[in-house]
């Protein structure tokens, strides 16, 4: 199994326990799901809907995300120009990275976060954003959006800001 942690707060993101795609060679797209948490629900042989009885959540139960849920991701906000300021420091940070461990791929990740990062900003309002569970600000923010269907939910992480750690 890998585990992917940001190369810059160390913060776990993701396995490969979820379905993963990697796209153009850059960014990886993790498919995640809504799940039921909490409200423990123990069999005692009743049929709530036999029974006239409602099958909404129960006292306790909420639906959440499973990658935020299992990687305790914590929610945060930008518009244009904070994404903007933010990103333009990662990405400085992440060629730092870059030049000391793999300085072949600078210029690839140079081109193509460019590229990506203009969609982005195109987009903002498509997305929802998530940090580390360290709330590393420096750190790599996952953008939550939704495939074509706009039911599932999708995470893109940058290739050239994980670490991949065999567990």
């Amino acid at each position: 199994m890998l585990l992917f942690r940001d190369v810059i707060s160390k913060d776990e993101l993701f396995s490969d326990a979820y379905p993963i795609k990697l796209v153009d060679d850059f960014i990886y797209e993790v498919e995640c799901k809504m799940i039921q948490v909490g409200g423990e629900s123990f069999d005692i042989g009743a049929n709530p809907s036999a029974e006239d009885g409602e099958e909404a959540l129960e006292e306790g139960v909420e639906m959440t995300n499973n990658v935020v849920y299992s990687f305790r991701l914590q929610q945060t906000s930008f518009d244009k120009k904070s994404y903007m300021a933010y990103i333009k420091g990662y990405m400085k940070s992440v060629l730092k990275h870059l030049s000391e461990t793999n300085p072949e791929r600078v210029p690839v990740f140079q081109k193509k976060a460019q590229d990506f990062v203009k969609k982005i900003i195109s987009n903002i309002k498509d997305y929802d954003f998530y940090i580390g569970e360290g709330m590393d600000p420096d750190g790599m923010v996952a953008l939550l959006n939704y495939r074509e269907d706009g039911i599932t939910p999708y995470f893109s992480f940058f290739k050239d800001g994980l670490l991949e750690e065999k567990l």
